[in-house]
Formats: structure tokens, C-alpha cells, sequence
């Protein structure tokens, strides 16, 4: 039992979350250091991954921010923070979305032990532990993953713009009128955790540009009811999008049908000679 409390802890000091903005680290916090530092609470959740309600031991958000960042994180307010996990999953959130009340890290199952256990049960299709840090939230309308961050496996908080992080997923050239740069939006906001553009964006799903788009071997309709609900054509991890419009599955097929017209295959980018 003493050699595993040992191996406990060594597991909980690896276990490691880091904090850049801009390219450059800014802090980084063990689960023990956090479990020691920030006042540790038992949450209650309704948990859209289980499909029922959870506790966890966890931290309150916004703590976790201004321990790893080192400042009051109310500087987060109007920035992008990209929420990376250690299977390639990346979710942007809005710093004001990261700041309100109701986020929590969850560093273990309530139900399954001690908090020096740091054990989660198995999480979704999959059936993949969530450790190390698991992003939850306990708040009135906040079990919704598409309105909220629910990352698990997470690694990082990364300050970054998204334009600048991922430049060649911008449908540049085309006026604002336009339906691609709705699509645009949309495809940030549900997509790019888990899908790329031109190589830029998640890695969880298929690239959907390179070397073929999407839209060249797949006809609207059938992109259209896959994107609301992919798990009528196949047992996949994709969420549904049962909440997207027609008018938001019209623009999100636009702004694929314009980056058709701006592919960059980043293996190509990559042998080519100066």
C-alpha cells in the first residue's frame, strides 16, 4: 500500500497543466500543487460525456487561472484561450466565457475515492480516462458542450488570437457579407477542437480541406445530416449539432466551399524549398 501512495503521488507531480500566452509560458501547476493551493470542493454536475449526474473533487476555475498565470485573470476578459488536451483535442473558449461563475477543474471522481486517488471512471463512446484534468461546469444551462467547454485529458491554456494560431483557416478575400465568413465563425466555435483546416485545428477528427475539401466528395444533403447527427450514419465520438439551423449548415458548407479554393497542404508547405 506504501509503494502505491508512492507511485500515487509521483503519477499526481507528472500529471503536469501549463499556462502560455503567446507562445510563452507563463506557469505551470501539478495536481498536487493545485490540491494544496486552491480550496478543493466537492461539485455536483450534470454531466453531458456521462449522460448523468457526476461529483467531482475540483477546483474552482477561476483560481486555477490565477494560480497558473500568476494574476488576477480578469485579464482574460475579451482574449482567446485555446484548451488543449493531450489526445489533440483543442477547444477555443472566450477568457469571458472562462470567467464566469459555475467552472471547475476536476482533479478526481468524488464517487470513487479519496482526492489523492485522482481516479476518474472511464468517459464517453470511447471509454477513455479523463485524467489528468477534467473542465467541468455545475451551472444553470452550462451542461450544454456547445456552449461550454468540456474538455478532458486537458494540458493547456493557451492565449493565443485564433487568426493567428490558425491564419490559413481564414476564408481571406471574400467581403464580410458573405455566408463563408458566418460559416467561418461557426466553424470555429463547433468544429476546429477537433477538425483542421489546411492542417490547422484539432487533430481528434479528419482533416476536412487537404488534400480533398469535404465538399468535393460529399454533396450537400448528406453533409447536412451528418453534421446534425453523425451517429445516424455511424457509432462515432461526434456530437450531434441538432441545434445548427439549415441557415447554419448552409453557411458552414460555404465557408468549406471557399477554403476549397484556399487549400494549403501543410506537407506540401513543409518540403517545399525556399
Amino acid at each position: 500500500m506504501a509503494l502505491a501512495a508512492l507511485a500515487g503521488t509521483a503519477f499526481a507531480e507528472k500529471a503536469l497543466l501549463d499556462f502560455s500566452e503567446g507562445g510563452e509560458r507563463r506557469g505551470q501547476l501539478t495536481r498536487n500543487a493545485l490540491r494544496h493551493d486552491c480550496k478543493l470542493e466537492v461539485v455536483s454536475v450534470d454531466d453531458p460525456y456521462y449522460g448523468r449526474p457526476k461529483r467531482f473533487h475540483a477546483c474552482p476555475l477561476r483560481r486555477v487561472l490565477e494560480l497558473g498565470f500568476g494574476r488576477d485573470p480578469a485579464w482574460l476578459a475579451g482574449h482567446n484561450v485555446f484548451l488543449r488536451a493531450r489526445d489533440g483535442y483543442t477547444k477555443p473558449a472566450s477568457g469571458d466565457r472562462l470567467l464566469e461563475r459555475g467552472g471547475y477543474l476536476a482533479l478526481a471522481d468524488a464517487d470513487r475515492g479519496p482526492v489523492t486517488d485522482f481516479a476518474f471512471d472511464p468517459i464517453d463512446r470511447r471509454q477513455v480516462d479523463p485524467s489528468p484534468f477534467y473542465l467541468v461546469w455545475n451551472g444553470a444551462g452550462q451542461a450544454d458542450p456547445h456552449r461550454y467547454p468540456w474538455p478532458y485529458q486537458l494540458a493547456t491554456f493557451d492565449v493565443a488570437p485564433f487568426e493567428t494560431e490558425y491564419p490559413h483557416t481564414v476564408p481571406t478575400g471574400l467581403p464580410r457579407s458573405a455566408a463563408a465568413w458566418r460559416g467561418y465563425r461557426l466553424f470555429r466555435a463547433e468544429c476546429s477542437a477537433c477538425h483542421a483546416i489546411n492542417g490547422e485545428g484539432g487533430t481528434v477528427g479528419p482533416e476536412l480541406n487537404v488534400p480533398q475539401s469535404i465538399v468535393e466528395y460529399r454533396d450537400a444533403a448528406q453533409l447536412k445530416a451528418f453534421i446534425r447527427n453523425p451517429r445516424s450514419f455511424r457509432y462515432t465520438s461526434m456530437p450531434s449539432h441538432e441545434h445548427l439551423s439549415d441557415t447554419d449548415l448552409e453557411a458552414l458548407l460555404a465557408y468549406f466551399a471557399a477554403m476549397k479554393d484556399r487549400k494549403r497542404d501543410p506537407a506540401e508547405a513543409t518540403n517545399r524549398i525556399p
